[in-house]
């Protein structure tokens, strides 16, 4: 190991992803120096996540990989990922996508956190009973006083179906950041978070590299590659097109597609014209009358009133934990309100009510491939194939995708075909939780105008969940606070 390698924690060289004869990523070469931070920024699919599987040598089998890796000192044929598996954890790092794909639905927050200071931290504790209980105890410390430091003490004794995805969103960081690798690789970090907690996050990766951990940070959060600094390279169809210090390059991109991304920030969206009043008022979806809801002994909202009208978009803002998605599934009939009542429109079935789920992982079967999922619907339903081809393809969703099954693509791939099936159903109302904190602004500024452009077309109401304050300004009709006064705007 030469004095040039002893002062990277990862290097690339040559790295590309094929299936079959087909270079999904090709050609990638960078390094990133002992407590350095690199951030990939680009568009869902352009190969971010696979470089980064392919880094952690936890490509699907159906992929192969060529070039070389190093990680901490130590080199490796990129084909070879059994020799970088056993780093997993204490070496390298890696906090996934989905976060309900990363948590174990059987464990609660506090235990699974518990659980990496205790296997992975600590792996030295004999097996002696009073040191494993000395283990045990720690381990507990240590997660209680991690989670405190996130504001997700009240979570602790919950399990993952009872928080919300942005409070998944960082337990799942903590599990993962409490290995103390000294590389970690951190997919879609402040994705559906609000600000404040986009801020917690940031903090705690500042720490983490402060404390000599090097991150790999892939992002479509422009914010937070500008406030990361370090390095920052652009991807595109799997390629690097661009690369250079993030304040530089965001400042003045060379590339005309790093101009186009940046542009499609929501900050730089147009302000929308106003739409004309409708005459006569568009029919009533959805009455809501002083709901109220808690969970145990903590109260989310209470005398919540509004009414929910045809082609209407209304966006649902708060904090996260404000119970923006519990709302949002008792308007559905998916939850019952504890006081209050919600009356739907008269005659609809329940398949007009539709949900555009936070996570899309858990909108879809995981064992039967998309196609086939698809063509259940179609089925089921009577309705037309071509259409959903259509949709697709306004979203620049390949069709190919559609072979795989749902862990195989990626999270923004995924929330496209979700929304393009919801859109299908032509429903009387769409609950949109955060329907697009998985896609890169391009495509988000893309999936949103397709989104008010049908729900406008079909006269379909939207419940948009957003913590983006830029969106709100630009689609929603009007909005609705959780957390805050609890009343409508």
């Amino acid at each position: 190991m030469n004095t040039l390698s002893s002062n990277l924690a990862l290097r690339v060289q040559d790295l590309s992803v094929w299936h079959g004869q087909r270079a999904l990523v090709q050609g990638i070469d960078f390094s990133i120096a002992r407590g350095g931070v690199m951030t990939l920024l680009g568009e869902s699919g352009s190969g971010k996540s696979l470089l980064a599987q392919a880094i952690m040598g936890n490509l699907p089998g159906s992929l192969r990989c060529s070039g070389q890796i190093e990680i901490d000192g130590q080199r490796s044929d990129a084909a070879d990922a059994a020799s970088r598996q056993h780093g997993w954890g204490r070496r390298i790092a890696l906090l996934p996508q989905e976060p309900w794909l990363a948590l174990d639905p059987t464990m609660t927050v506090a235990r699974q956190v518990a659980e990496t200071y205790e296997l992975v931290s600590h792996p030295a504790a004999d097996t002696q009973d009073e040191s494993l209980r000395a283990a045990r105890r720690q381990a507990h410390t240590l997660a209680g006083q991690a989670l405190a430091r996130l504001g997700l003490s009240d979570a602790a004794d919950k399990y993952p179906f009872m928080i919300s995805g942005g409070m998944a969103q960082r337990v799942a960081f903590l599990a993962t950041h409490a290995a103390g690798a000294p590389l970690l690789i951190i997919d879609e970090p402040t994705k559906g978070l609000d600000a404040d907690r986009r801020g917690e996050v940031l903090a705690l990766l500042q720490t983490a590299q402060q404390q000599g951990m090097s991150l790999l940070c892939i992002t479509h959060d422009v914010w937070l590659a500008r406030a990361l600094g370090g390095e920052l390279a652009v991807m595109l169809e799997g390629r690097m097109v661009e690369r250079g210090q993030a304040d530089a390059l965001l400042a003045q991109p060379r590339h005309a597609y790093t101009r186009k991304l940046l542009e499609a920030d929501p900050a730089c969206w147009a302000q929308p014209r106003s739409l004309p009043a409708a005459h006569p008022p568009s029919p009533v979806v959805v009455e809501v009358s002083n709901v109220a809801k808690s969970f145990g002994p903590q109260a989310l909202f209470s005398g919540i009133s509004t009414r929910l009208h045809a082609g209407e978009i209304v966006a649902v803002s708060g904090p996260s934990g404000a119970g923006k998605t519990t709302f949002g599934n008792i308007v559905l009939g998916l939850l019952p309100p504890d006081a209050g009542q919600v009356r739907r429109g008269a005659g609809l079935p329940r398949t007009a009510f539709q949900k555009i789920y936070q996570d899309p992982a858990a909108a879809f079967a995981p064992a039967i491939t998309l196609r086939q999922s698809l063509r259940d619907l179609v089925r089921l339903h009577g309705l037309d194939w071509q259409q959903l081809e259509d949709l697709l393809a306004r979203m620049r969703v390949s069709l190919a995708l559609l072979e795989r099954l749902p862990r195989q693509v990626s999270g923004g791939e995924l929330q496209r075909i979700a929304l393009a099936r919801v859109l299908l159903m032509r429903p009387a109302l769409i609950f949109a939780d955060e329907p697009t904190s998985r896609l890169d602004p391009l495509t988000q500024q893309e999936v949103m105008a397709l989104l008010v452009e049908q729900a406008r077309q079909a006269g379909s109401a939207v419940l948009l969940v957003t913590h983006d304050v830029d969106i709100v300004r630009c689609v929603a009709d009007r909005r609705l606070s959780l957390g805050l006064a609890d009343e409508a705007a």
